[in-house]
């Protein structure tokens, strides 16, 4: 896999406060982005280097699981944070390859990058956009145990769901993607309103079941960029938040779409959450399951909290 180190150590810097623990980073960055993500990246190395005074090796993905990979086979003690330079898929990459590590990943903290079309995680930390925020977060912040769901084995940070958006998300063109950007999703959903039929699914918490047209599993309340399903969902309390969209069909699917870019989903009559650790979501077997918007998973799927808390760095207070 390639990589590159770069490393200013004879150059000055300006003081900087003697609590400051992390100097070694490693970045996984998908050099497929290219462009001006690119260039944001550049920059975040810069303020890294060279206001920071870190260290920091960087290693391009080549395809689907490098991230996975890297975080998986990282040696221990050899960097104070991984940073994953991209979107909400390399991210969960990257947590699942931590998480093979075992139940206790704490000695790694995971930095983000924020690369990509949606970049939910980012928002629901908090986290700058710009690059000399983002430095700053890397080598200042505060490091929180966020809760985690998992889905037949894979885990999510930030959400995972079955109907309308776990199929859009498995169709959508990576290629419209780089193009357009979220409008790419918006080509993919009418695309899948045109398909016929009707498709239903059971979800079932606890000794409760319900028939729905789809769901999603919320872990934290932002959903899709800074649209919001679970109001009190939040990374850091241990409970998972179950969105429930009963009604099927174009019309009511189109409803909850307007619902949740509108702000307006919770005041629904027919929308409901129900919080829960375990969920079980069965349906046409083999349907997809989105998680952190790719493919994790496919029906049925059993849906829980992880056992453990991964450590992300986040904005000091």
């Amino acid at each position: 896999m390639p990589h590159v180190t770069v490393v200013l150590a004879d150059q000055a810097v300006p003081p900087y406060p003697e609590m400051l623990p992390r100097r070694r980073f490693l970045v996984i960055h998908n050099p497929v982005a290219g462009g001006r993500r690119a260039r944001r990246l550049r920059a975040v190395i810069e303020a890294l280097t060279q206001r920071y005074g870190a260290e920091v090796t960087v290693r391009a993905t080549g395809r689907r699981g490098d991230a996975e990979a890297m975080t998986r086979a990282l040696t221990p003690g050899a960097f104070d944070a991984v940073a994953v330079a991209g979107g909400d898929g390399t991210i969960n990459e990257a947590i699942n390859g931590l998480a093979a590590r075992g139940p206790s990943p704490a000695g790694v903290p995971l930095g983000i990058v924020p690369l990509g079309t949606a970049n939910v995680l980012a928002h629901e930390l908090d986290l700058p956009l710009d690059p000399a925020g983002t430095a700053g977060v890397l080598a200042l912040g505060a490091v929180r145990p966020v809760h985690l769901g998992v889905a037949n084995g894979r885990c999510f940070a930030m959400m995972a769901g079955a109907g309308l958006d776990a199929r859009v998300v498995e169709r959508v063109s990576t290629r419209l993607k780089r193009l357009v950007g979220k409008g790419a999703y918006v080509v993919e959903t009418l695309a899948r309103l045109a398909e016929p039929g009707e498709r239903r699914y059971r979800v079932t918490v606890g000794e409760e079941s319900w028939d729905v047209a789809s769901v999603v599993v919320a872990n934290g309340h932002f959903y899709g960029g800074r649209f919001v399903c679970a109001p009190e969902a939040c990374l850091t309390d241990a409970r998972l938040h179950v969105c429930l969209f009963p009604r099927p069909g174009r019309w009511n699917a189109v409803r909850y779409i307007w619902g949740v870019t509108t702000g307006r989903l919770r005041h629904f009559p027919d929308y409901r959450i129900v919080p829960a650790e375990r969920v079980i979501v069965t349906g046409p077997e083999g349907e997809p399951v989105q998680g952190d918007g790719d493919v994790i998973a496919r029906l049925p799927v059993e849906i829980a909290l992880s056992p453990w808390t991964l450590p992300v760095i986040a904005p000091a207070g």
